[in-house]
């Protein structure tokens, strides 16, 4: 069988589908390319190049902004990108975060920074924008994507007597048909508008 990185990444990311991060491995990796492990260190030396060879491909390329784009819009949308690229995979959040020096992730930083700097927002403070929202975009998915707590012998109204403000307002917002996807729209905006903010300055 012929094999070059291209068919080892894309059999890398089938294994992360099929198990999670936890389920990829050389090993296993190398049993479904039906070669030796050893076999796939002349293309990936250890698991910390898998797996930023896995975030390069699981992360899609940037979409720049139109030329009259806000770029708080654009910044919005770019979150919105990322998270869904995170979500479209199992643990995409944690692969993406773990990756050493991923090139595709240094392209979306590079084209963010850039875009902030295009429309006057200097420098310091365009990094300091898009590290926050890529951050906070990461950090939501990881959560979202973490294994839920076992319920089983947990008891809800104790919790809901120690804890009446923030399950009410839990519950307040959980209106029927408002999902996660909301309330991670409703924060990003909290962090998009607190970033126009340090931009006016």
């Amino acid at each position: 069988m012929s094999l070059d990185r291209t068919k080892i990444v894309d059999e890398a990311v089938a294994l992360l589908d099929a198990e999670g991060l936890d389920g990829v491995t050389l090993r296993k990796l190398a049993a479904r390319l039906g070669v030796q492990a050893p076999t796939l260190y002349w293309h990936l030396p250890n698991k910390a190049a898998l797996v930023t060879a896995i975030a390069e491909a699981i992360v899609p390329d940037p979409t720049p902004p139109a030329p009259d784009q806000p770029w708080q819009e654009w910044l919005t949308d770019f979150a919105l990108q990322l998270r869904a690229a995170l979500l479209a995979h199992p643990d995409g959040a944690r692969v993406v975060s773990m990756a050493q020096l991923s090139r595709q992730t240094a392209a979306w930083s590079e084209l963010a920074m850039s875009t902030l700097a295009d429309r006057g927002i200097p420098l310091r403070d365009a990094r300091i924008i898009v590290l926050t929202v890529e951050r906070f975009t990461v950090g939501h998915a990881l959560e979202e994507q973490s294994p839920r707590p076992d319920t089983a012998d947990f008891d809800l109204e104790q919790y809901r007597a120690a804890y009446p403000v923030s399950m009410h307002a839990i519950t307040e917002y959980f209106t029927p048909g408002r999902t996660v996807d909301d309330l991670f729209r409703d924060c990003l905006e909290v962090v998009v508008a607190g970033a126009s903010v340090i931009a006016r300055q």
